[in-house]
């Protein structure tokens, strides 16, 4: 069978994002002055940049999401941006997952509230892979996914198992994490790394997983870091991402480094949904067959296309705009 294509599980979020014209102390009132939701979770911004960048091979979606507005509010989108909705699942068991993101208009500060909601509930068994000919299964992200991360007597957990069905099935796996300080780091990451062919982490999560400082600017540190995390047993690459650039140690010892954009202060209107955007461009490198060096290009450019609106997609643009970017404002100097 010929494979093409993502088959994506994991977080499905929606976000709802209000500009308040201060942040309150406890019992105060402030004003809304601007709201709106936007995709959320790796999974769904994934699938949805993939769409934006313009793949053109099948994109499949796992999960659940719950029996309400949200839930049918995900799936529009999805259909919208020519997703393949048939292994998502409703439930009433909870809602769907949100976060309310309360961004403050005179400081673009912006404070969290997260409802775990259907994500929590997400098993190894709730994931059809089954009948799926797509090449990458993508799961993300641990460390946010409450059943998956919980490890079990034989000292794995929901998601190794996931991944180990979905390289027996003939996947090319790929695992992202999220940065939050939840129980122990290492102990829920470390059981899945040998069932993952492609890891995306940033410099902050290779820090917790090697429990060593990483510093973002220097791609020597970078490297170091991704050629560590590889020995614990993540089998074709690993890739480490920061706001400076991006590294790649890969098994077969053709690893590759690039700096990222440098698009002007006034062309930053947020980070959320960056490394996903840049997961993204990278994944459509490494089913074309790319080189690393151009799989990481790829990847560089999709983020900068995210940084340059607020919200996690809103910014995506097509390979050839965001690849445009680059020509426009120039890589880092990246060493």
């Amino acid at each position: 069978m010929k494979r093409s294509g993502v088959l994506a599980a994991g977080n499905w979020i929606v976000d709802h994002v209000k500009l308040v014209d201060a942040f309150p102390d406890e019992d105060a009132l402030v004003f809304i002055r601007q709201q709106s939701s936007a995709n959320g979770g790796g999974p769904f911004n994934l699938l949805k940049d993939l769409s934006k960048l313009g793949a053109e091979f099948t994109m499949q979606a796992a999960g659940i999401v719950g029996d309400d507005a949200d839930g049918r509010w995900i799936i529009e989108d999805c259909r919208d941006h020519g997703i393949d909705i048939s292994r998502l699942k409703f439930t009433d068991r909870a809602p769907t997952s949100y976060t309310d993101v309360i961004s403050v208009e005179a400081t673009g500060r912006r404070t969290f509230f997260h409802q775990a909601g259907t994500n929590a509930l997400l098993d190894d068994g709730d994931v059809e892979l089954s009948g799926s000919s797509a090449e990458f299964f993508y799961l993300g992200y641990l460390l946010l996914l409450e059943t998956l991360d919980r490890r079990g007597s034989d000292g794995q957990t929901g998601a190794s198992h996931l991944l180990r069905r979905a390289s027996e099935d003939g996947f090319h796996t790929v695992v992202d994490l999220v940065s939050v300080h939840m129980g122990n780091f290492r102990q829920i990451v470390l059981p899945s790394l040998p069932e993952t062919d492609t890891l995306f982490l940033n410099e902050l999560e290779a820090g917790a997983l090697l429990d060593r400082s990483i510093r973002e600017d220097d791609a020597a540190s970078l490297m170091s870091a991704a050629e560590s995390v590889l020995e614990l047993g993540v089998r074709c690459r690993v890739i480490v991402h920061s706001a400076c650039g991006a590294v790649l140690a890969a098994a077969n010892g053709n690893s590759a480094k690039h700096g990222s954009v440098m698009l002007p202060p006034e062309e930053l209107k947020g980070a959320a949904g960056a490394g996903d955007a840049f997961a993204a461009g990278v994944i459509l490198g490494l089913h074309q067959g790319k080189s690393p060096q151009e799989c990481l290009r790829f990847g560089v450019c999709s983020a900068a296309g995210c940084l340059t609106h607020p919200t996690t997609s809103g910014g995506v643009k097509t390979l050839g705009v965001s690849l445009g970017l680059s020509e426009k404002y120039g890589f880092r100097d990246f060493t």
